[in-house]
C-alpha cells in the first residue's frame, strides 16, 4: 500500500463508556503516556527547545507534564481514555487484582509503596491524589503508616480536608497511637469547621505529654477559631487569651518562628503593643537566619517569608511587609490554604492597627468559586432557534472573558451538551478544577443531555471533562418519573456544594449563567435556578444568549417562534405520584429490644409520649410522621426545619431522666437526615399521605450508623442546608461512613447548632474592588 493512501482504522469506541473507576485513571495514564514518550526521546539524544528543530533534535515538549500547554494535555488524555475503551470494546475486564470478585477497576499502572517515593507524594496532583487513594490497597497500606502521614498532609496542602480526614482516619485504624496521624487530624478537622471535635482532639493529646510546636499549635488555632465565631465579649476574651496562652507555651517551649508570630499577632490584639513588637522582632531574625539556608525559589521560603511579612506589620514597616508578602505570594501561588491563612492574619493586624488592608490584599490571589448553570445547544428539531451550534464559538468566548475578569479558578456544573461543557472546557482550558454534578446516572443523563446529536462529538467531550474532574457527584441513582425534580435537586446540590467549597477557602461564590432571559422553563431549568439565586440575594453573572443570537446569526431570530411550552410542573392526577423536595429524619431507640413487657407502656407513654408532645409544641414540626415500635420516621418540607426539629428531639432525649420513669437511664436515640426528590402519594393501604422512593431508602440506611446522640446527614442536606444559608446549624465533616445492609460509603457530616455564630463585620467580608457576589463568612 502507498503511504498515500493510508487510511487509519480505529475501533468505534462511541458505544463505550469509562466505568467511573477508570476514569480516575485517565489523568495519571495520560502523564504517564507522555512519561514514555519523553523518555524514548531523551534516549534518542533530544532535548527541550523553545521551537521544535527536527535537525537539532529540539523539542518544546520536552517538560514535566503539568507544564504542557493544554491543547498537549488533552492529546495525550485522548490516548489514555481512547486505550481503555478499546480494552473493553474487545470484551477485556480491568479488574484490581485485590478487589476482582467485586467491581471494575486497573491494578498496575497505579504505583503504591513501595514503588511510589515518600517524596513523590508530596509533589502530586489532585487528580493523581484521587486516583492513587481510590486504587489503593487498604491492607498493604496498613503496613505503612508513613503514606497515611505524607498523603494525609498533601491533600491538606491542596486544600481538600474532607479527604484529608477519610485519608487520616483509615490510617488511623491500623496505627491507632501516631501522634502524626493524630495531628494531621485534628488540623482536617479544624479545616473543615469541625472546631470543637479539633480542639477535644488536641487536648487529649496535650494532656498525654505532647507539647510540640504542632500540638499546641493547632490547639491555640482552635482557640483562636472559636474567639473569631463568639458573639459575647466576655467568651470572645477567654478564647482570645487561650488561643495566646497555648501560642506562648508553644513558642517558649519550642522556639518556633510560626508559634511565635501568632503569639506576637494575639499580643496585638490583646491590647500588649510592646512585648507584640519585642516578641516580632525576636522571630525576624529566627526567620533571616531560616532564609540563609533555603536557596532561592525553595517552596520552603514561603512561611519565613511570610512570618516576616506578619512582623513586619506589628512593627509598622509597611513597604517591608509589602514587599515580603509579595516575595511569599510569588512562592506560593496556586497554595490557596497557604495564601488563605496568611492573609488572615494580615487582616486581624490592618484592622487591629486601623490600616487599609488594599495593597496586602494584592499579594494573595486566591480564585473565586463559579457555579454555573446554562442552555443545551439546540436539538436539530427545534423550531425556534435558542443556542443553535453556529453559536458555539460566541458563547465560549463570552465565558472564557467572564471566568478570566473575575479570577475564577474552581467552578461546579453539569456536564450537558452545549453551554454546561463549553464552560467545563474554558475551566479547564484556563487551569481551573472541575467538580460535576450530574442529576442521575450516567449513561441515562448521556443519553438525555449530552448525546443529542450524535454526529456532533459532545459525547467524547463530555468523557474528557469526566476524565479530569477532581469531584463526579450523581444526585440520584435513578431518574425520577418527573424528570424536573431531578435536575431542580442537582442545581441546588451544585449550589450547596459551591458554597461549601467557598467558606472552605475563604473566597467568593460567583453564579454564572448562559440564558435567552425567558421565563418558563419550570423547576430544574436554567430560568428557575436563577431565580433560586437571586432570591438568596446573589448577584448573578449572565450571558445574554438572546442577544448573542441576534448579533451572529440575525437570519435566525425572525423565524416564528412556537408556542410557548407548559412548564415542566407537576400536575396532581388521581392516582398518580408526584415528586416534591423534601427533607427526612429516621431515629430509632437504643436497646429497644432489650425491654422488659412492662417497660413497654412506660416506653409508649412517657418516651414517644414526650416526643409527640415535642411535635405539637415545636415551631418546626414534621409534615408527615410515623413509627413503628421504636423507630422514627418524620418528613419536612425544607432542611432548616429538619435540622432545627433533629436537634430539638436530640436535646429532650439526652436531657430527659428516663431512669424516674422507670425505663433505662442509657436511653437515647440515632437521629439521621438526609434531603432529596421524594414522591408524595396516598399509602392505598392506610389510606394516608406519605412520601416513598430512593432518598427515603437512602435516609433509612444512615441512621443504624449514626453514634447515640448524634445527629448525622448525608452530603446533599449540608449541600442544601448551604444552598439555602441555613445559619441555625452546622454540618461537620465526619467522613466516608459505610451506610448499614451493604448499601455503600456516603459522606457523612455530624449537624450541630451554632452556639457561637459568626460576628458579622468587616474582616469576614471581601474587601477588594471587584463586585461582591456572596459575603464569604461561614452563617
Amino acid at each position: 500500500m502507498r503511504p498515500t493512501r493510508f487510511k487509519p482504522s480505529t475501533v468505534d469506541t462511541s458505544s463505550v463508556t469509562l466505568p467511573r473507576e477508570l476514569q480516575a485513571l485517565v489523568e495519571l495514564l495520560a502523564e504517564n503516556t507522555h512519561n514514555v514518550w519523553a523518555r524514548q526521546r531523551l534516549l534518542e539524544g533530544w532535548s527541550y527547545g523553545r521551537k521544535r528543530d527536527d535537525v537539532g533534535k529540539k523539542h518544546p515538549c520536552l517538560i514535566a507534564y503539568d507544564q504542557l500547554p493544554e491543547g498537549e494535555k488533552e492529546y495525550d488524555r485522548h490516548t489514555a481514555v481512547e486505550t481503555l475503551k478499546v480494552a473493553l470494546k474487545l470484551g477485556y475486564q480491568l479488574v484490581r487484582s485485590e478487589d476482582a470478585s467485586r467491581k471494575p477497576g486497573i491494578s498496575a499502572p497505579i504505583p503504591t509503596p513501595p514503588q511510589l517515593s515518600m517524596d513523590q507524594i508530596g509533589s502530586l496532583k489532585l487528580a493523581s491524589v484521587l486516583a492513587l487513594w481510590h486504587s489503593r490497597s487498604s491492607d498493604e497500606w496498613a503496613k505503612t503508616p508513613e503514606i497515611y502521614r505524607h498523603l494525609g498532609q498533601r491533600v491538606l496542602k491542596l486544600g481538600e480536608p474532607l479527604l484529608a480526614y477519610d485519608v487520616l482516619t483509615e490510617g488511623l485504624k491500623s496505627s491507632p497511637m501516631d501522634v502524626r496521624l493524630q495531628q494531621l487530624l485534628a488540623l482536617a478537622l479544624a479545616r473543615s469547621g469541625a472546631t470543637l471535635r479539633a480542639n477535644d482532639l488536641l487536648m487529649r493529646l496535650r494532656d498525654q505529654g505532647h507539647f510540640d510546636e504542632e500540638t499546641l499549635g493547632i490547639l491555640a488555632r482552635t482557640h483562636k477559631d472559636l474567639w473569631a465565631r463568639a458573639v459575647a465579649p466576655v467568651e470572645r476574651k477567654r478564647q482570645l487569651r487561650l488561643a495566646h496562652k497555648f501560642y506562648a507555651e508553644a513558642y517558649k517551649l519550642n522556639r518556633g518562628y510560626y508559634a511565635g508570630i501568632n503569639a506576637a499577632t494575639l499580643e496585638l490584639q490583646l491590647g500588649d503593643n510592646d512585648q507584640a513588637q519585642a516578641l516580632a522582632r525576636e522571630v525576624r531574625e529566627a526567620c533571616l537566619k531560616e532564609l540563609e539556608h533555603l536557596a532561592e525559589g525553595d517552596p520552603n521560603r514561603y512561611w519565613p517569608l511570610a512570618t516576616l511579612g506578619e512582623a513586619a506589620l506589628i512593627l509598622r514597616r509597611w513597604s517591608e511587609a509589602e514587599d515580603r508578602y509579595a516575595q511569599a505570594a510569588e512562592i506560593g501561588r496556586g497554595q490557596y490554604v497557604e495564601l488563605s491563612s496568611t492573609r488572615r492574619n494580615a487582616r486581624l493586624i490592618l484592622d487591629q492597627l486601623g490600616r487599609d488592608r488594599t495593597l496586602i490584599e494584592q499579594c494573595f490571589r486566591i480564585p473565586r468559586v463559579a457555579v454555573f448553570t446554562g442552555h443545551m445547544i439546540d436539538r436539530g428539531d427545534r423550531s425556534n432557534p435558542r443556542f443553535p451550534p453556529q453559536l458555539e464559538s460566541a458563547v465560549r468566548d463570552k465565558i472564557r472573558r467572564g471566568l478570566k475578569r473575575l479570577d475564577v479558578g474552581i467552578g461546579f456544573a453539569s456536564a450537558a451538551s452545549g453551554s454546561d461543557i463549553l464552560f467545563l472546557e474554558t475551566l479547564v482550558e484556563l487551569g481551573g478544577e472541575l467538580h460535576i454534578v450530574l442529576p442521575y446516572g450516567q449513561d441515562q443523563f448521556v443519553k438525555d443531555s449530552v448525546e443529542i446529536d450524535p454526529g456532533a462529538g459532545w459525547r467524547k467531550r463530555f468523557e474528557l471533562l469526566l476524565a479530569q474532574a477532581v469531584e463526579i457527584i450523581t444526585a440520584s441513582d435513578q431518574k425520577l418519573v418527573e424528570d424536573s425534580t431531578s435536575h431542580e435537586y442537582a442545581n441546588l446540590l451544585l449550589t450547596g456544594l459551591a458554597s461549601i467549597k467557598a467558606n472552605q477557602l475563604e473566597t467568593e461564590m460567583i453564579p454564572q449563567a448562559v440564558w435567552d432571559r425567558k421565563e418558563g422553563d419550570g423547576p430544574g431549568g436554567t430560568a428557575s435556578l436563577i431565580q433560586h439565586w437571586r432570591n438568596m440575594g446573589l448577584e448573578v453573572e449572565l450571558i445574554d444568549l438572546a442577544r448573542i443570537l441576534r448579533q451572529h446569526c440575525p437570519q435566525l431570530t425572525g423565524i416564528p417562534t412556537a408556542v410557548s411550552p407548559v412548564k415542566r410542573q407537576s400536575r396532581t392526577r388521581p392516582n398518580k405520584l408526584t415528586t416534591r423536595m423534601m427533607a427526612m429524619l429516621f431515629a430509632d431507640a437504643i436497646n429497644f429490644s432489650k425491654l422488659t413487657e412492662a417497660q413497654i407502656p412506660r416506653f409508649v407513654n412517657h418516651f414517644l409520649g414526650a416526643i409527640a408532645n415535642l411535635i405539637s409544641t415545636s415551631s418546626y414540626a414534621p409534615v408527615i410522621k410515623n413509627t413503628w415500635g421504636d423507630g422514627l420516621y418524620f418528613v419536612f418540607s425544607n432542611v432548616r426545619d429538619a435540622g432545627q426539629f433533629s436537634l430539638e428531639l436530640c436535646d429532650l432525649i439526652g436531657t430527659t431522666n428516663w431512669s424516674k420513669k422507670g425505663l433505662p437511664k442509657d436511653l437515647n436515640l440515632r437521629i439521621a437526615l438526609h434531603a432529596g426528590p421524594v414522591y408524595s402519594c396516598i399509602d392505598p393501604v392506610i389510606e394516608q399521605p406519605t412520601f416513598t422512593g430512593t432518598h427515603v431508602s437512602r435516609a433509612a440506611r444512615m441512621e443504624p450508623i449514626t453514634p447515640p446522640g448524634q445527629v448525622y446527614a448525608s452530603q446533599p442536606f449540608a449541600a442544601l442546608a448551604a444552598a439555602q444559608y441555613v445559619a441555625e446549624f452546622s454540618c461537620d465533616y465526619v467522613g466516608q461512613t459505610p451506610l448499614a445492609k451493604g448499601y455503600g460509603t456516603f459522606p457523612t457530616y455530624h449537624v450541630r447548632r451554632r452556639n457561637l455564630p459568626v460576628i458579622k463585620t468587616k474582616q469576614h467580608t471581601e474587601t477588594s474592588k471587584r463586585p461582591r457576589r456572596v459575603k464569604t463568612y461561614k452563617r
